[in-house]
């Protein structure tokens, strides 16, 4: 900790700006560490001393305190599994809708209120990299950055196939419809990791963005896609007012899929990127959300249930990102 704020009071720290965050995200995280040390021991203390006496105004002290001490230990046990290399990163995170049409289209509108709701909740930010408009409802692509300490950490295992059985809204026979949407999720990643794509394994599209951004949507030729053929993995940005700037955040967006499936490979992980790719349709989902005929949100790789549905859509999902981390680290 101490060399860290050495390198970060010396004269010439503020030469590298890009090495300056790098050294101060590892200070704020340490910090951070080092205050959750803090309060545990203070926790400890105070349950300690109020074991030492006896009367009911005590014993409602330490039921106080001990409630107030389990949602935090709680916190502790999910950031002592997020020790990956890249965990503490911001994540970027992607939603397709699958099956369904409108219903699926409607659905991926939802996952992305659901996410978003979850980061306000746990203090990160989000920033729209790219949006594409769905047909007549919803939308047919979104991609946006969570920004904050483990964005990436906590949201790695959403990767996969969620599936929404609900009566529609979109009928008029108010018939049940299922729909499928496949959520993908990469670390951003550092300026200083290379990542070497060769010019004949890319194709650059350049068109006119349809969705959500500024003054030149539809006006002129800004929005950016990227084609890597080795991995078959396709980028698009639109979101920014210029060509060049939908250019700088695909190509960022590629890096961040290219090193992860990297990563994945590195860590004989083929069967995750394998289940990743599967048909966005029935088998394949990781989750399912069931608001008729009964409400409940299963995941299907931990059997962690929740039968507050509304809740979970509103962005609580650390049940769900515990249990997988869990088991992650168990396998």
């Amino acid at each position: 900790m101490q060399a860290v704020e050495n390198t970060a009071s010396s004269p010439e720290f503020w030469n590298d700006p890009h090495q300056a965050a790098i050294v101060l995200k590892e200070q704020r995280a340490l910090r951070a560490r080092m205050a959750d040390l803090s309060k545990l021991d203070r926790y400890m203390g105070d349950l300690d001393t109020l074991l030492e006496f006896e009367g009911e105004e005590i014993d409602a002290d330490f039921s106080k305190t001990l409630a107030d001490f389990r949602p935090f230990m709680e916190e502790l046990e999910i950031k002592a599994l997020l020790g990956g290399e890249l965990d503490i990163n911001n994540a970027i995170v992607t939603i397709h809708p699958g099956a369904g049409g409108t219903e699926s289209q409607d659905w991926a509108l939802m996952l992305y209120r659901m996410y978003t709701r979850w980061a306000e909740r746990r203090g990160y930010q989000t920033e729209l990299m790219d949006w594409q408009d769905g047909d007549t409802a919803g939308l047919k692509s979104v991609t946006f950055l969570v920004k904050g300490d483990y964005a990436y950490g906590n949201l790695k295992t959403e990767s996969g196939v969620h599936r929404l059985v609900r009566i529609s809204p979109f009928d008029a026979a108010a018939r049940r419809h299922t729909s499928f949407t496949s959520v993908y999720v990469s670390p951003e990643i550092n300026e200083d990791i290379e990542i070497d794509i060769a010019e004949k394994d890319v194709r650059i599209d350049i068109y006119r963005s349809g969705g959500k951004g500024g003054q030149n949507v539809n006006k002129v030729s800004t929005a950016v896609r990227i084609t890597h053929f080795p991995s078959g993995i396709v980028v698009t940005c639109q979101n920014e007012r210029s060509q060049l700037q939908n250019r700088e955040t695909a190509w960022k967006i590629l890096k961040s899929r290219l090193y992860q499936l990297e990563l994945e490979n590195r860590a004989k992980e083929r069967k995750v990127v394998e289940d990743a790719k599967k048909d966005i349709a029935w088998g394949s989902q990781i989750r399912s959300y069931v608001l008729h005929p009964y409400r409940l949100v299963k995941d299907h790789r931990t059997d962690t249930e929740v039968g507050n549905a509304d809740s979970v859509l509103d962005g609580a999902l650390d049940p769900f990102i515990k249990a997988a981390l869990v088991a992650r680290l168990a396998s």
